[in-house]
């Protein structure tokens, strides 16, 4: 497939199954090319860390973080690095709500590595009930 223009890229990003491919892609400037390459099954974990640090605009962070915490693939090395990305933010203020819920349940992680995001600067009461709630689920 030849790529030329963004949504040329985002087909790519959506369809390819080839790791070499997509990791080729997660360079790519367009965070919704990121946001395809996060929700497709067959990038693997070095993508995904890759993309735990890509950066674009608030809402297209959070996104893809809460992406990247759901990711099938992503194993304890990048979802530990989503967690840092989501504590930084949190300690700016942000609110990359999903992704901290995402990663409460991801059982690769204990609860003692996500349960410290309800206690930064940006978690409100409501995130830290859900958090409370969705790590009691795991027991």
């Amino acid at each position: 497939m030849s790529v030329h223009t963004p949504a040329d890229y985002l087909e790519l990003a959506r369809a390819e199954n080839d790791s070499a491919v997509l990791h080729r892609l997660a360079r790519c400037p367009y965070p919704f090319v990121w946001q395809a390459l996060a929700t497709n099954p067959s990038t693997a974990p070095g993508t995904l860390l890759e993309l735990s640090t890509a950066h674009d605009s608030t809402w297209n962070d959070n996104r893809l973080l809460c992406l990247l915490a759901e990711h099938p693939s992503a194993d304890h090395t990048v979802l530990r690095a989503v967690r840092d990305a989501v504590a930084a933010k949190l300690a700016e203020g942000e609110r990359p709500y999903a992704a901290v819920l995402a990663l409460a349940g991801r059982t690769e992680l204990a609860a003692a590595e996500v349960r410290p995001l309800g206690a930064l600067r940006g978690a409100s009461a409501r995130l830290r009930s859900r958090l409370d709630r969705r790590l009691g689920l795991r027991t």
